[in-house]
């Protein structure tokens, strides 16, 4: 039978079975059990013209209810621009993500080193890898980093104000590492600095992984950390929120040794939570302890400018025992999303953006104060995002926040929510969500 879609012809299929030593395709399967074989009719539905397929396709995205966005905890509703998602559909960078060949990847190759060069500005790094799966990975990788960069300890010590979410995915790295992670304690939201110096002064600590801002949406004092990290021959790793370093001061301004996080905030969709981008930035003395891979920019027999894989470090290209890491792969077109969505929004862009989002939040937070039926669950400094203490019932509230149009925050505690504001959100819409109170 003539199928339209499947490639092969009745000769190509004659050829392959001849080689392999087999008469027809039932005599190469039968080897398969009877008893799992489907013998059905496919539920297929009947063909239809393109346009009943839209109609169809319409009709079912009808169903889903379109919800103004307040929440965040590390994903966050910011603004696409068009050109973007234009740009990365281009059929020159849908292609395989693994450059192997550079003489035939210049394209993916430049827009790689071009978005290395911008997260090591934008972190205040020296050095930034060519992307990771997400921050919550990129985080794990890095705790790695720094017990191999130790080599003779395998603690590290965890704020107890890092996302759940990157807790979790660093404590399965951990446990089939060997690696013991140790929580520092809390205190009115933010990291317990005399806790944390408590457990420095113990010794044996090859990390110290910090938030900023936190999962709480606190932007935390690390005043004294490195120094304290760097005494104990430890290494600080600091997660943040890529867009907000276009305000806040950098992993490298606060001494980091390795600065992560995820890049979803520089305008990628948030997509049903996925694909996003990990970033990873370090100082140049680490460079040969960082996963994945490298571009570097170098001159080709001719003297022009080419680019390179400069450093690969990973299982695919060097010896198992050897690799940083067995990452497989990298988020490359989501790299280019960001590189793309950095280059139109220039610094000034994505200070604006920023600036209104903080904006934003501190006129929401006000505004639900002023109600007189919250109050702000812990007394510190906050960029875009904030914890408020509910005198009411949480999922009542966020029941109507979603009857509203709205959707109204992260339940963090039976009695606290929190609340993200971008700077695509109007003050109308907070006005509309502070009236459902």
């Amino acid at each position: 039978m003539n199928y339209k879609y499947f490639p092969h012809t009745e000769a190509d299929i004659k050829a392959m079975l001849d080689k392999v030593g087999v008469g027809s395709l039932d005599e190469l399967y039968a080897e398969v059990p009877e008893s799992i074989r489907f013998r059905g009719d496919y539920e297929l539905p009947e063909a239809m013209s393109e346009l009943d397929v839209r109609r169809l396709f319409a009709t079912l995205g009808s169903q889903n209810k379109q919800l103004t966005c307040f929440a965040g905890a590390g994903v966050y509703d910011h603004y696409t621009p068009a050109v973007v998602p234009a740009i990365v559909s281009r059929s020159e960078y849908l292609t395989s993500y693994t450059p192997y060949q550079a003489e035939i990847s210049q394209g993916t190759l430049h827009y790689i080193f071009e978005y290395q060069s911008m997260m090591a500005e934008l972190t205040g790094m020296d050095i930034s890898n060519a992307s990771m799966y997400d921050g919550a990975t990129a985080t794990a990788e890095a705790v790695l980093m720094a017990v191999a960069a130790a080599k003779k300890s395998k603690k590290v010590l965890v704020s107890s104000t890092v996302d759940p979410k990157i807790l979790d995915v660093v404590r399965t790295y951990a446990h089939f590492k060997g690696i013991d992670i140790e929580m520092i304690d809390s205190a009115d939201g933010a990291t317990d600095k005399a806790d944390f110096e408590r457990k420095m002064a113990e010794g044996g600590v090859a990390g110290v992984l910090v938030q900023q801002p936190n999962y709480y949406g606190v932007v935390e004092d690390y005043s004294g950390y490195a120094e304290t990290v760097h005494d104990g021959k430890a290494l600080l790793i600091m997660n943040s929120v890529a867009a907000d370093l276009a305000v806040l001061k950098t992993p490298g301004e606060w001494g980091a040794d390795i600065a992560v996080g995820d890049g979803q905030s520089l305008g990628i969709p948030m997509a049903f939570g996925g694909p996003y981008v990990g970033y990873m930035c370090c100082t140049e003395k680490l460079i040969r302890k960082m996963p994945g891979r490298i571009v570097g920019m170098t001159k080709d027999s001719r003297g022009q400018r080419a680019f390179v894989l400069t450093l690969q470090a990973r299982e695919q290209h060097i010896r198992r025992q050897k690799a940083t890491s067995n990452i497989c792969s990298n988020e490359s077109l989501m790299a280019l999303f960001v590189t793309v969505y950095m280059s139109l929004m220039g610094k000034q862009g994505l200070r604006e953006a920023a600036e209104q989002s903080y904006a934003g939040a501190h006129y929401l937070c006000d505004r639900l104060i002023a109600t007189g039926h919250f109050t702000l669950a812990y007394n510190r400094p906050f960029f875009n995002e904030f914890c408020v203490r509910y005198d009411g019932n949480v999922d009542s509230l966020q029941e109507r926040f979603t009857a509203a149009g709205f959707f109204g925050g992260v339940k963090v505690a039976d009695d606290i929510i929190m609340f993200a504001v971008t700077e695509k959100r109007t003050k109308e819409e907070i006005d509309r969500l502070v009236e459902v109170v």
